[in-house]
């Protein structure tokens, strides 16, 4: 899901622009009293997918389609009574986002997700998790035949494609939008009655299928089903699109099959810990890539100590396979939410210290191995280390849970320009030297993939993994983006 649109503005805190984010959560829920309570109580388990807005949409007979958007996190919006007497129903969808990078703190609210439309045969709402490739070229083509948008998102080209179709029903009607799409999405749909839930042909994006009592539930993640006590029955397959009514589960799949590219990097970092993808704990992939990475860059060190929260994982496989003690040499300050003071100057110069600040009496005088789930532009890794160095450590040793991202993502994740990206320019050794630390490694491409469960590796013909950010092989071509100058990997070769 992106912003079409967005001039180039500043990160909203100095420490955001160093991560790559998931642009989108979204959940589902279908006949059970007060579905709004249960789509927040969703929407608040996926909150790591998207911080800068959310909404909801419910069905009742009497008022009719009520929807909720607002800016700022599911907790601050959609815990009021006054908000959630508004949503009444037993059918309900809603989304939480993140913003592209051009537009990151600067949502409009008129781009807020799930987008209503009225159709002859009654209303619908969406909700996309993804990236439409060919958005633009969609977009541009509406427009010169009369559609008006509301937003700048690219999820709203999906109404207006349902709009000019002349299928009978809601479900007829997104199959035929959707075979227009190119790209990546899981969506998330309602009419009056009926809940639906489609993947793209590859399933880059997750996309899981539970049940509660006598309802039904579709999420990004398995971790919000568990928030509502809803039992995983299974994932929505790639290219499946599922309708849910009174009559139960009804699937089918409109799309043309194709090998499956699942996201990888929803393995490393995009996913909660605590959730299950492709049958595996995210939490045991993780521990496991940490494994990998110690068998593949072994250092001679004191401690290992995870750049929080995310290399946490990663970092207790590494020691457990090293033997190196792990301890918490760095703390994150639990409280420090994306609504903090307006940084002045002198608090933007502070950096990451908001955020992390060092145990001192632990890592003074000793070896440390810092373990992080990636390196972006690698302002954050640089001011982490120096911290690190401040505090009286002796040397830092950088061990990296996934490959070196040298290519942007163009399906549904907040990736800066390739310029941007450290890996693009630079090797291995010379980011050693760029970021000031005794060691860098990253873990290999085949390491990562064994890591996931794939004994062989990576396979070259045939990767089972969506892995552009890393490789270059970019499983749809981004059209949008070639169309405005972007050379991929095989046109810059």
């Amino acid at each position: 899901m992106t912003t079409l649109s967005s001039p180039q503005m500043p990160p909203a805190h100095p420490f955001d622009d160093d991560k790559l984010h998931e642009e989108c959560g979204i959940f589902g829920v279908v006949g059970v009293a007060d579905a709004a309570n249960f789509v927040a109580l969703g929407l608040h388990a996926l909150q790591h997918r998207g911080q800068e807005a959310g909404g909801i949409v419910t069905f009742d007979e009497d008022t009719g389609f009520n929807q909720a958007r607002r800016m700022g996190l599911v907790r601050d919006n959609f815990t009021s009574q006054d908000v959630m007497k508004t949503l009444p129903g037993a059918i309900g969808i809603g989304h939480v986002r993140y913003s592209t990078a051009g537009n990151k703190g600067h949502t409009a609210l008129r781009d807020v997700q799930p987008f209503f439309g009225e159709f002859a045969m009654g209303g619908a709402a969406i909700a996309h998790n993804g990236n439409i490739t060919n958005a633009l070229s969609l977009r541009r083509e509406l427009i010169e035949r009369g559609s008006i948008f509301q937003s700048s998102s690219d999820s709203e080209c999906i109404i207006h494609l349902m709009a000019r179709s002349m299928g009978r029903t809601i479900p007829d009607r997104m199959e035929e939008a959707l075979r227009k799409v190119e790209g990546a999405f899981s969506v998330v749909a309602m009419t009056r009655s009926k809940l639906i839930g489609v993947r793209d042909p590859l399933g880059v994006r997750p996309l899981v299928l539970g049940q509660l009592g006598d309802g039904w539930v579709l999420s990004s993640e398995t971790c919000a089903l568990d928030i509502i006590g809803a039992d995983f029955i299974r994932e929505i397959e790639p290219g499946e699109m599922v309708v849910i009514s009174d009559k139960g589960v009804e699937s089918n799949f409109p799309f043309r099959r194709r090998k499956p590219r699942f996201c990888i990097f929803e393995h490393v970092y995009f996913s909660r810990p605590d959730s299950i993808l492709n049958g595996r704990s995210v939490y045991e992939t993780r521990e496991a890539i940490g494994r990998e990475l110690a068998k593949e860059a072994p250092v001679d060190a004191d401690l290992v100590c995870p750049v929080p929260d995310s290399g946490t994982p990663a970092a207790i496989g590494y020691s457990l396979q090293s033997g190196i003690p792990y301890a918490m040499g760095i703390i994150r300050n639990q409280y420090m939410g994306r609504t903090f003071i307006e940084p002045s100057e002198q608090i933007r110069n502070m950096g990451v210290r908001l955020k992390l600040n060092v145990n001192r009496a632990l890592v003074r005088g000793k070896r440390i191995i810092l373990v992080d789930d990636s390196v972006v532009r690698g302002t954050t890794s640089q001011k982490i280390k120096q911290m690190v160095l401040d505090a009286g450590a002796a040397e830092v040793h950088f061990r990296i849970a996934s490959p070196p991202t040298a290519w942007p993502c163009f399906y549904g994740v907040d990736t800066p320009e390739r310029e941007k990206l450290l890996a693009a320019h630079m090797t291995e050794d010379e980011m050693r030297v760029h970021l000031g630390v005794d060691s860098l490694k990253f873990i290999s491409l085949d390491g990562l993939y064994r890591a996931v469960g794939e004994a062989g590796g990576r396979n070259m013909q045939h990767p089972q993994y969506c892995d552009a950010c890393f490789s270059g092989d970019y499983p749809v071509a981004p059209s949008d983006m070639i169309e405005q100058g972007f050379q991929t990997k095989t046109a810059a070769e």
